[in-house]
């Protein structure tokens, strides 16, 4: 693993001695790369196609160890942090998890912006210059972007109508879902991925906001018996390379590792599709039913979240325009 200052310290001896060179600079890289989610996760097995496929491209001079269910240590909300400073080369960041750090990174969980995949697609050709921009100032650059698929709310109880989900304790894992939850009358709890299940084994939340693929990945059924597909918000995942470890490549390598992230990114989401399908199944193997959500509890869930849009462009002055010529785009 190579740090910004060890990176940083090493370079400027090798240019002090005048031992830098086209060919030292075309030297193996050997990283790792930081996932919280498990080896299962689709994500996770995105990932290790990528290393696969750049190993094999490379010729073994480009080296990516996927190192899954958060064994280096670091917790979703960190990744950022971890890549920016050098602590680890590559992560698979959670965009909507970074908005301590950077609050544009919250843009596609505003409530019901983006109705589908094909919307989100839409939306991202939007901000994703801007997720560059972020990143960029970050010491980072982006390789690939996957959706989360289909979001849904995992409960304990049976509802029908919004005043059914009042006072529920829900694990959430951004403040866009706090906000959206409150204002539906829930009591939503902000917790990282690591600590879910634990929160959900010892009864300190009764439900869970995510997709299908995480109640897999958590094995909802041991504790939860009802999924309602209210697709209420969006988020990605962003694999990203710490600029430090980058430069460190020869021109032919970045060109090489670029270019597999481009061609591999629209079968990534392919995958994303897939994943929603096969795990929602699973969760109904497991003995979890999906209640449709009745349409005037889906209409009043709408009406109580819609003021949060302005609410986030006003908070987020950067996510006016892209968020503006997306809704334009879709004549919304």
């Amino acid at each position: 693993m190579i740090t910004r200052r060890a990176f940083t310290t090493g370079a400027a001896t090798m240019l002090a001695v005048g031992h830098v060179s086209t060919r030292a600079r075309a030297a193996t890289a050997n990283w790792d790369m930081s996932t919280v989610w498990p080896d299962g996760n689709f994500h996770t097995q995105n990932a290790m196609a990528f290393a696969e496929e750049v190993k094999k491209q490379s010729g073994g001079t480009v080296n990516i160890t996927v190192k899954a269910g958060g064994q280096l240590g670091f917790k979703g909300p960190e990744h950022l942090r971890a890549v920016r400073d050098g602590l680890v080369p590559l992560a698979d960041v959670l965009n909507i998890q970074q908005v301590g750090d950077e609050p544009f990174m919250g843009v596609e969980s505003i409530p019901f912006l983006a109705g589908s995949m094909d919307e989100l697609k839409v939306l991202q050709k939007y901000v994703r210059p801007e997720y560059e921009k972020i990143t960029a100032r970050n010491n980072q650059k982006i390789l690939y972007i996957v959706p989360w698929p289909t979001q849904y709310l995992h409960l304990k109880v049976k509802v029908s109508t919004v005043d059914g989900l009042k006072n529920i304790k829900i694990r959430v894992p951004d403040k866009n879902n706090v906000d959206m939850l409150n204002v539906v009358g829930m009591a939503p709890v902000l917790i990282p991925w690591g600590e879910t299940i634990p929160a959900l084994a010892s009864g300190a939340v009764a439900g869970v906001s995510t997709s299908a693929v995480s109640g897999v990945d958590g094995k909802f059924w041991e504790f939860l018996k009802y999924v309602y597909p209210t697709n209420h918000v969006w988020s990605s995942q962003m694999v990203t390379v710490n600029l430090d470890s980058w430069k460190a490549l020869s021109a032919d390598q970045q060109q090489l590792v670029a270019g597999v992230a481009a061609k591999m990114e629209p079968d990534f989401w392919a995958n994303a599709l897939k994943a929603d399908v096969d795990s929602l199944n699973r969760l109904k193997e497991g003995g979890m039913e999906v209640v449709p959500v009745p349409d005037a509890m889906m209409k009043e869930i709408r009406s109580k979240t819609e003021p949060l849009l302005e609410a986030f462009l006003k908070r987020v002055p950067a996510a006016d325009k892209p968020v503006r010529a997306y809704l334009a785009e879709l004549k919304r």
